[in-house]
């Protein structure tokens, strides 16, 4: 347990940011499922509307170090392909 008082500020900032972080990542989690049910349910153009909001979520977490360069670019590369596959 935190003694002192800059220690304890610490732990609560560190709650609040974990509870941040655990949101950016389910939200990117979810909006990747929902672009997946809806190629699935051969609905291309609501799938391209969403993709540009994981993109961005996408983008955010991985300059603010929350998840790898290489595997936001990686998750964006496959989202795409499973789009433009279903569309040809």
């Amino acid at each position: 347990m935190a003694i002192t008082k800059s220690a304890k500020k610490a732990a609560r900032q560190n709650l609040r940011r974990k509870l941040k972080n655990i949101q950016k990542k389910t939200k990117i989690k979810d909006l990747i499922k929902e672009i997946r049910t809806f190629v699935s349910q051969k609905k291309i153009e609501e799938a391209k509307k969403r993709l540009s909001q994981v993109y961005k979520l996408l983008d955010k977490t991985a300059k603010m170090g929350l998840i790898k360069k290489n595997a936001a670019a990686r998750k964006k590369a496959r989202i795409t392909k499973l789009i433009n596959k279903i569309k040809s």
